[in-house]
């Protein structure tokens, strides 16, 4: 979840161009920074407390040095100090180390390093890496980085350069790591975007991979026969103005309106592509749907477009959670799993799950390339382009489009889906006009300082109530619960009081007269609804209009919600790029 920005140039203010870089980064993780440079003195390192997009490098007065590493952090191990903050280095300082992921076993081989005499400055289980490179070194850099990481147990990417070697180090197991391959320099990160502006041709790094590289070169080894491996240059198609924020105060802003044309992209998919995946779905004996978060939320309503528009039965299991129906997976299966990044964690233990019962796995990512689809049997591409704000708007929009078009697939109506869906995103395209925008900010004003929200929804919006509430709670930090509509009166209605603001997702389906009675429920004791319809009706209190959508009305619904997240957000005062102790790619369990 953390950061790693890494450069081996001929440029000699390879550090200033890290820490630009490194800012791009930022949305991974924004507790603290770091940057270890190399100069003829030896390692120089900067770290401080909080956002490094605060920090000018340009005013740091860095060394001339051809070679960094930098890292923006997450904490899951220390707080956040200081001293917790990466680079760390061993007592010499002649080498240093940057790290994604977790040790698992990090406090036996830290007692194991204190026994040979070995202290520690911080409470990270990274420092240990550094350390116990460091009792290795008799066995020269190379050999030293890989006896130590054959005693990790857990998922971790790491970056490692030496005063005495003019090269970098880096390998992983389960944490992303990518390779940009320049013109006289090479770049390694955690994600594209940082690079982005050098380059757009990449090597992927695989796990149980090491890679070494030196300005002009670059060599990869597997970590578990120490056989040189050959990468092929793989061109992205992102451009450095989907990484931007352009005209926009804020990416999450941008990301709202880049769904204009991301919820098209996501369906101009290959038929060919989308019926073999329709036709495995048909043949197989149970399909799950896995994903965290927000895709695990667009995991759940495939549940819902299944049954409305194949008849077909199909099972969500949060990722974190599916482990456990483990008994019930067969080489029939179907196992899909969904994720922006493509490198959740909780994600790529439920693929390894499902592989070792021999089942089939299917994905749906916004990152081609990334861990989920390279492990994948078959693989589809929201086409989305960069996500930077930690908030997933427009991947959300762009998997549950491309989720009920797979649904329709298998219906043996790709067609039609295909119409509906373009019709969609003409509505979302005039949707996403001023006067709308200005309507839902000024709803935002009228309930951005109240304790309490709540959200229901039936059918397809009801995993999407879900889905708003931890849009509302990451951004604006306000107390948000999402409800199936039915649901109210088994408990959720005792927090009604006056003036509790109720959001209420209205379908254009069977479930509309329900989930309006549900509404009207809610306004007898006191709450003040919000509709979120394509029709006015008499309970609401505000209402947001959006275009009549059919089944796929979550998505017509979810994309007021994001705005209202963001000006709520906003007008408490807050960063929506950047919540509260969250991160944008969770690749720690």
């Amino acid at each position: 979840m953390c950061g790693i920005f890494a450069c081996i140039s001929k440029d000699n203010k390879t550090a200033v161009k890290v820490i630009n870089g490194l800012k791009k980064l930022e949305y991974r993780g924004y507790d603290s920074w770091g940057i270890s440079y190399k100069n003829a003195n030896g390692i120089n390192v900067v770290k401080e407390v909080g956002k490094i997009s605060a920090f000018d490098p340009e005013e740091a007065n860095f060394a001339d040095s051809n070679v960094a590493i930098a890292h923006t952090r997450w904490a899951t191990h220390g707080g956040v100090e200081v001293r917790n903050a990466h680079p760390h280095l061993n007592k010499e300082n002649t080498i240093a180390v940057v790290h994604n992921g977790i040790i698992e076993n990090y406090i036996e081989l830290k007692n194991e390093l204190i026994k040979k005499g070995y202290e520690f400055k911080s409470d990270t289980d990274t420092e240990v890496i550094v350390q116990m490179i460091d009792s290795y070194m008799d066995f020269g850099f190379e050999k030293a980085i890989e006896k130590t990481v054959a005693r990790f147990e857990g998922r971790f990417a790491i970056v490692v350069i030496d005063k005495n070697a003019d090269e970098i180090i880096a390998c992983r197991r389960g944490s992303p790591l990518i390779l940009g391959v320049g013109k006289e320099e090479t770049f390694i990160a955690s994600d594209i975007p940082a690079f982005l502006s050098h380059t757009n041709v990449v090597n992927y790094i695989d796990d149980d991979e090491m890679v070494k590289i030196t300005s002009s070169e670059r060599h990869f080894y597997s970590l578990r026969t120490g056989d040189e491996i050959q990468k092929r240059d793989i061109q992205i198609e992102w451009n450095i103005e989907d990484a931007e924020k352009g005209d926009f105060t804020h990416f999450m802003l941008k990301e709202i309106f880049d769904q204009k044309e991301t919820v098209q992209r996501a369906v101009d998919q290959s038929d060919e592509e989308i019926m073999a995946v329709a036709e495995k779905i048909k043949k197989s004996k149970g399909v799950f749907f896995v994903g965290c978060g927000t895709a695990g939320k667009v995991a759940k309503a495939g549940e819902y477009f299944f049954a409305h528009v194949a008849k077909r039965h199909v099972n969500f299991a949060p990722a974190s959670e599916f482990p456990l129906f483990h008994n019930f997976l067969l080489p029939e299966t179907l196992v899909f799993a969904i994720s922006q990044s493509g490198e959740t964690a909780d994600v790529l233990e439920a693929l390894e799950v499902a592989q070792k019962a021999g089942s089939t796995v299917f994905s749906l990512t916004n990152v081609v390339g990334s861990s989920i689809a390279r492990k994948s049997d078959i693989s589809l591409f929201i086409k989305a382009g960069p996500e930077k704000a930690v908030a997933s708007t427009k991947a959300a929009t762009s998997q549950l489009a491309l989720l009920l078009l797979i649904a329709y697939a298998v219906a043996g109506k790709l067609e039609e889906g295909k119409k509906l869906l373009l019709e969609i995103s003409s509505n979302v395209n005039d949707l996403l006009n001023p006067r709308f925008v200005a309507h839902t900010e000024s709803v935002a004003k009228k309930i951005a300082h109240k304790d309490n929200l709540f959200i229901i929804g039936k059918g397809v919006n009801y995993p999407m109530a879900e889905e708003s509430a931890i849009k509302i709670q990451e951004v604006s930090q306000i107390h948000a619960e999402g409800f199936a509509g039915g649901e109210l009166k088994h408990g959720p209605i005792a927090m009604i009081e006056e003036g509790t603001p109720c959001l209420v997702l209205v379908g254009d389906d069977e479930s509309k007269q329900e989930i309006v009675s549900n509404a009207i429920e809610l306004k007898s004791r006191g709450a003040m609804i919000i509709g979120i319809a394509s029709e006015k009706h008499d309970c609401f209190d505000e209402f947001i209009r959006v275009p009549e959508s059919g089944v796929a009305s979550c998505i017509t619904n979810l994309i007021p919600i994001q705005l209202l997240s963001f000006y709520l957000g906003v007008e408490r005062g807050l960063d929506p790029d950047m919540p509260r102790n969250l991160a944008k790619s969770v690749t720690v369990k």
